[in-house]
């Protein structure tokens, strides 16, 4: 493997679409990358910089069917298509849909086989974690469903046991559909209430197939949850079960929308919260899998004030030490920022001012985050052999 290299895929053709008004737009990577840029975070050493290519049919089609394929091609050529979960409100159609889809893909796939083949020890392609799309179906701004066609290809390859971690604020339900009775994937979510937020699902009591049991982990938080709950419902689930499970390789879907900033959800992280949960994912993937750890983006909406900023972050941990939170953002972003987004107010820091605090899960509590936790653990913690009262597992 090589010796602590990181792959950042990337090309600026992962920008080349227009969704209008559309929450998903891709100025946030645009900013990212730009930031990442300009505070020297791509000219780290051991950052290999890599050009990714559309995934094939024969890629897709790992996860996706042939005619779901197909419908994606044509359906930007007719201005009434209907069905598949097309030209609607969350997933409209628009010009060159399936080669922009295919190319995300692409590139989470490209960062998947710089870790698999030891050419890098960490991958990020933060233009993916479309973790909704469906074998059959767009949902959720979703088409094609990047880290399940990446992990479908680890599969292939003759990985036995792949993790991934899902830390968007929206259940990553296509993620969990596609392996919910495969024991060789282990699909951890922390997100907000299934009764509260899309897509309805991620209850604690959806845990794996009848062949897989244990291996779906959903973690459901209360609306308006803050740093010091999150990071704790994460250290008291997370680390045990990615521990007894023991992967091969880990997959991060990061996204960005848990911050209380984001307008379409309601959990009140900062970014500060963030930076320390992307820490600790890193940690797991170096005491766990020799580091082997591939990330991607995911949701995120508050397109200058949060995004960039946190997968800056993101990218930073990535590729060596994390920034400092007090770190000044250069004025030759915020100039950018200002120019792509008028109306945005544009940050001057890494930080929110925040210091997360890392408190232990009690065992038992009332309090509504605290009990999430418990149920989470009673569901899985038994089938991974620990113990879902004891603090300790």
């Amino acid at each position: 493997m090589a010796d602590d290299t990181t792959a950042v895929v990337w090309d600026s053709a992962l920008l080349d679409y227009d969704m209008g008004d559309h929450p998903l737009n891709p100025v946030r990577v645009e900013l990212t990358m730009a930031l990442a840029r300009d505070l020297g975070i791509l000219d780290r050493p051991g950052v290999q910089m890599i050009t990714p290519t559309e995934a094939s049919e024969i890629d897709l089609t790992r996860v996706h069917r042939a005619d779901y394929l197909e419908a994606v091609r044509l359906a930007p050529i007719d201005p009434f298509f209907k069905g598949w979960g097309l030209n609607t409100p969350d997933n409209p159609v628009f010009d060159g849909m399936h080669q922009a889809s295919a190319r995300i893909c692409g590139a989470t796939l490209a960062a998947a086989k710089a870790v698999w083949h030891g050419a890098a020890r960490r991958a990020v392609n933060v233009a993916g974690g479309l973790h909704h799309a469906m074998p059959a179906r767009a949902a959720g701004f979703c088409v094609y469903n990047d880290p399940a066609v990446a992990i479908a290809w680890l599969l292939e390859q003759g990985a036995q046991r792949v993790a991934y971690i899902d830390v968007d604020v929206h259940h990553g339900d296509g993620v969990q559909t596609a392996f919910y009775d495969d024991p060789r994937v282990l699909t951890i979510s922390l997100h907000e209430s299934p009764l509260a937020l899309f897509p309805g699902t991620g209850f604690a009591d959806e845990i794996g197939g009848p062949n897989a049991e244990g291996t779906a982990v959903n973690v459901p938080l209360p609306p308006g949850t803050g740093d010091a709950g999150w990071l704790r419902a994460f250290h008291a689930v997370v680390p045990s079960v990615i521990r007894a499970f023991a992967p091969e390789i880990i997959i991060s879907q990061c996204g960005a929308d848990a911050h209380r900033l984001d307008p379409l959800a309601d959990l009140r992280l900062s970014v500060d919260g963030q930076r320390a949960a992307y820490i600790a994912m890193r940690a797991l993937a170096d005491e766990v899998c020799d580091g082997r750890w591939v990330v991607t983006g995911g949701g995120g909406y508050a397109l200058v004030e949060v995004v960039p900023r946190a997968w800056a972050h993101l990218l930073a941990v990535a590729t060596g030490e994390p920034l400092a939170p007090e770190t000044r953002i250069p004025q030759q972003w915020r100039a950018l920022a200002a120019s792509r987004r008028p109306e945005a107010t544009i940050p001057e820091a890494m930080t929110d001012g925040t210091e997360p605090r890392m408190e232990s899960w009690p065992g038992t509590s009332e309090d509504p985050v605290d009990r999430a936790v418990l149920a989470t653990r009673t569901a899985v913690f038994p089938l991974h052999g620990l113990d879902p009262h004891d603090p300790r597992d």
